[in-house]
């Protein structure tokens, strides 16, 4: 990168409730961060959407409050991450046509059974490279649904991140972050296979997908003349290809190297870690193939509810109150209930099991409520279980003999310290912790420079621009405690789970 010293990058994260806006210089130092939220409408039938326009709303939001900080000529480059998938679908013209479904929606939960059972010898070769089976959060199964329920013809199915590039540049492509990741895209067996979508119900999908795939970090374009005058942002300023919201945090976090856990804590939490070979194991995502880099193969783990389970906690329990205020009162009465939350059990599978049971019909549970217990008693069984659930998540990574040596943690959450001692503890692994916790919307900063050339190699970029520290160390004491409570939470997931599926599928049929 050439005299750029006094310039800044900008990083933009669309996540699950908010839109972030960080420019960071070329040192990684944080110049300014605006957020703005957005709503999600959930309904009965496992449905959750939004409105697309109000992530560029939003977007716009965040410019205005940065603009009175900064002058935005010195902003020389451009990435976004968001959630995958998040989809949308279009008309010729990228124009949405009804609200985006979003990634938790449940409504193909039949799509995901039909290819899961497809025992087609391609398919199970496919499907070796996403665990041996996808999801209902993925591209495929929802523009399976999609395909089956509404007019596809001169339509787009779209991520949300391809919509926001678009927007920004005037140009639709994908990503291979998200591709690999979540449409069955492989890199060394030649990227979309046509014979495999075919026999899984979507043949000719891929004219309704973007035409192209690329890497992260490369060019997609500039910023367009509309774009310019919507958001007030100079044109011609490049745009790089980003990714998924939590894989773009692993750049920011400096957790790309073999042995660190990227653990991306939110309304879910995303586990991820690289490898050097591809690693087949049943319950884990992937091996995907380079999503991020090439060379660098990914094993994902993730707990579908973890942050959502807090959020509804504090809604309950304290309708809204002064947050900070709640969570130290919390602290200090939950501090000195024993391990075990005097009886409580909770399980963390409220939006259904991700890893390692992949059960989209799983739901929370507490068993041992008596008159004695409190609220504080919930709330710490309801950390013990995010504890308890990311611990078999680790459990399953390691299974493969993929060493993890620690945990990287970013996003919000990483506030919480009586949580992130509760999950080193229970894990047997040390924590830390990156110098900014909103990894993502750093990340996605960090892509901007590394596609400005400011180093050699992404990993090179995220070094020079991150730094982590020791935050959290496992008491051996604590852990022999938690070991106690951790195999009761897998007998109870062994006996519970095959009766919440009986529940769901008796609801789905009245």
């Amino acid at each position: 990168m050439n005299n750029i010293d006094n310039h800044y990058v900008m990083g933009i994260d669309l996540g699950t409730q908010s839109l972030k806006l960080g420019i960071y210089d070329v040192n990684g130092q944080c110049v300014s961060i605006e957020g703005q939220s957005y709503d999600t409408q959930y309904f009965s039938n496992g449905y959750a959407e939004q409105n697309p326009n109000d992530w560029w709303s939003a977007l716009k939001d965040c410019v205005v409050k940065t603009k009175k900080k900064l002058d935005f000529s010195k902003v020389k480059g451009i990435s976004v991450c968001a959630t995958s998938s998040t989809v949308l679908l279009t008309d010729k013209e990228i124009n949405p046509i009804q609200n985006a479904i979003c990634w938790m929606d449940q409504r193909n939960i039949l799509e995901e059974d039909e290819i899961n059972q497809n025992n087609d010898p391609l398919v199970r070769e496919i499907l070796e490279y996403s665990g041996g089976k996808v999801s209902m959060e993925w591209m495929v199964t929802k523009s399976l649904w999609l395909a089956k329920n509404l007019k596809m013809k001169n339509r787009y199915v779209i991520e949300q991140l391809d919509w926001i590039n678009y927007k920004l540049t005037g140009r639709l492509v994908a990503s291979q972050c998200n591709a690999s990741c979540k449409w069955n895209f492989i890199e060394s067996k030649g990227g979309f296979n046509s014979h495999f979508f075919k026999e899984i119900g979507l043949e000719n999908i891929e004219s309704a997908w973007p035409k192209k795939v690329l890497k992260v970090g490369e060019l997609i374009g500039t910023v367009s003349e509309s774009c310019s005058k919507d958001l007030g942002i100079p044109r011609n300023v490049p745009v790089f290809q980003g990714g998924i919201d939590a894989h773009i945090g692993m750049i920011g976090s400096r957790s790309l190297e073999h042995g660190n856990l990227s653990l991306v804590t939110g309304t879910s939490f995303v586990h991820l870690i690289h490898h050097n070979r591809p690693v087949f194991q049943e319950g884990l995502w992937g091996p995907y193939d380079s999503p991020l880099m090439d060379g660098y193969w990914l094993l994902e783990g993730g707990q579908l509810s973890a942050g959502s389970i807090i959020t509804w906690f504090m809604k309950e329990f304290y309708d809204g109150k002064n947050e900070a205020k709640i969570y130290n009162e919390l602290e200090d009465h939950v501090k000195d209930i024993e391990i075990g939350s005097e009886g409580i059990l909770a399980l963390d599978h409220w939006h259904g099991n991700r890893t390692p049971y992949r059960d989209p019909y799983a739901k929370g549970t507490f068993i041992g409520l008596t008159p004695a217990h409190t609220k504080y008693h919930i709330y710490r069984a309801i950390l013990e279980s995010i504890a308890l659930g990311t611990t078999n998540v680790i459990r399953t990574i390691e299974n493969t003999n993929v060493s993890v040596k620690r945990i990287i943690v970013g996003g919000g959450l990483s506030k919480n310290h009586l949580l992130m001692q509760m999950i080193s503890d229970c894990s047997n692994t040390p924590i830390y912790l990156s110098d900014d916790n909103e990894t993502s919307v750093k990340g996605a900063a960090i892509v901007a420079a590394y596609g400005l050339n400011q180093h050699a190699t992404i990993v090179e970029t995220s070094e020079q621009m991150t730094k982590v520290e020791l935050a959290f160390e496992p008491d051996i004491n604590r852990n022999k405690q938690y070991q106690k409570l951790f195999n009761n939470y897998l007998e109870l997931n062994d006996l519970i789970n095959p009766f919440m599926r009986k529940i769901q599928l008796e609801r789905s049929t009245n």
